[in-house]
């Protein structure tokens, strides 16, 4: 029989010697049964080449994009909570900017200041009290 041909494995079995089957039981006997450690298989990347994994690369293709999305989600919440921070700090900057303009033209315009402001100018405050005319009219 040459060494390269096709035998059944029946016939194989009959044609050698029970001495190398012992010797064969004990070498089978050595390595450890059953599959690999999952986390070996990940790390060596033995899981890839599995039909399982490619018969549904696209489901996975789809599940890692979906991973991506909710991690892009999270960014952009993160922005827009920063934006929003950004413009509440920025309205409450105009509105105390609002708040002490107002005060200052109250401030200016008063009675006694703008009377104090006119009278260089010859302008005096009345002491007399205002007059309403009031205009009737005749209907048509």
């Amino acid at each position: 029989m040459a060494d390269n041909e096709y035998v059944e494995k029946s016939a194989a079995d009959e044609q050698i010697p029970k001495a190398d089957k012992k010797e064969k039981k004990k070498s089978d006997s050595a390595k450890p049964k059953g599959r690999p450690n999952a986390f070996a298989q990940i790390l060596n990347g033995d899981f890839l080449t599995r039909e399982f994994v490619l018969n549904n690369l696209n489901f996975i293709f789809f599940v890692i994009f979906l991973l991506l999305l909710i991690v892009g989600k999270g960014y952009y919440g993160k922005q827009l909570t920063r934006d929003v921070d950004d413009a509440q700090n920025h309205l409450n900057e105009v509105t105390s900017d609002y708040v002490e303009a107002k005060a200052r033209l109250e401030e200016q315009t008063r009675r006694y200041r703008l009377v104090e402001k006119l009278e260089p100018r010859g302008v005096k405050e009345t002491q007399q009290e205002t007059k309403v005319i009031r205009i009737r009219e005749k209907n048509k």
